[in-house]
């Protein structure tokens, strides 16, 4: 079946900088569209960036636009968020998903 497990977080100070990793399994990794989404405390799981099949489309949200780059690996069925310029409001559980799945997440915290 479908396996995504997310990688990567942590906590980092504002302005500073972390990789996202996914990995995939149970699915034909290079067809398909993959995106991350996030969820901060008490709001709803807003999806941030998306990544056509082939890599070459890349699709972002206003508010992660210039600061994030999603890239995915098709031979290594992985998947990346790089986020740079962290900002405290970008504090959430981080998720990706494709055909309707969503892996466990992974916990970013920005704080000084």
């Amino acid at each position: 079946q479908v396996q995504l497990v997310e990688s990567g977080g942590g906590l980092v100070q504002p302005g500073g900088s972390l990789r996202l990793s996914c990995a995939a399994s149970g699915f034909t990794f290079s067809n398909y569209a993959l995106t991350w989404y996030r969820q901060a405390p008490g709001k709803a799981r807003e999806p941030i960036a998306t990544i056509s099949a082939s890599g070459i489309t890349t699709n972002y949200a206003d508010s992660v636009k210039g600061r994030f780059t999603i890239s995915k690996d098709n031979e290594k069925n992985t998947m990346y968020l790089q986020m740079n310029s962290l900002k405290p409001e970008d504090t959430a559980v981080y998720y990706c998903g494709t055909l309707g799945v969503w892996g466990q997440g992974t916990q970013v915290t920005v704080s000084a």
